[in-house]
């Protein structure tokens, strides 16, 4: 996976090895910030981009606002924590159609956008944006 100069990652970009699945990270990181951060797990929102869907299943929710390349992770805030997760080993994920485009429309418009290696990333990454939104 390469990544965007644009779009801040975190996490050890170096590593390499025996990780787990996005998923399991993307878990971990919501169990972490709904027992340290609860005031924003309660806003936190999930897109379900990934599965298979009829034609008209993804017809409707493309009609109802469902993005493809939406952020597995979105806080709406001042200004909105957008942060996609990957493996902590980054060579073994890759980018899905949109990803990147959704991040940098995010950051455009001001919000804070990265990307996370593994859940400890993303705590990096939520940490650095909860002390811009509360100031401390």
């Amino acid at each position: 996976m390469k990544f965007n100069p644009i779009i801040p990652v975190y996490g050890d970009t170096s590593y390499r090895g025996k990780c787990p699945i996005e998923d399991t990270e993307h878990i971990n990181f919501i169990s972490w910030l709904r027992w340290n951060h609860p005031e924003c797990a309660a806003l936190i929102v999930h897109p379900k981009n990934e599965g298979k869907r009829s034609f008209a299943q993804a017809a409707k929710e493309k009609k109802m606002g469902l993005n493809k390349g939406a952020s597995d992770i979105v806080i709406p805030a001042s200004p909105s924590f957008i942060c996609e997760i990957k493996r902590l080993d980054h060579t073994k994920c890759k980018w899905q159609e949109g990803q990147q485009d959704y991040l940098l429309a995010g950051q455009k418009l001001g919000s804070f956008a990265c990307v996370a290696l593994g859940a400890e990333g993303a705590k990096l990454a939520f940490l650095d944006w909860h002390k811009l939104v509360s100031g401390f």
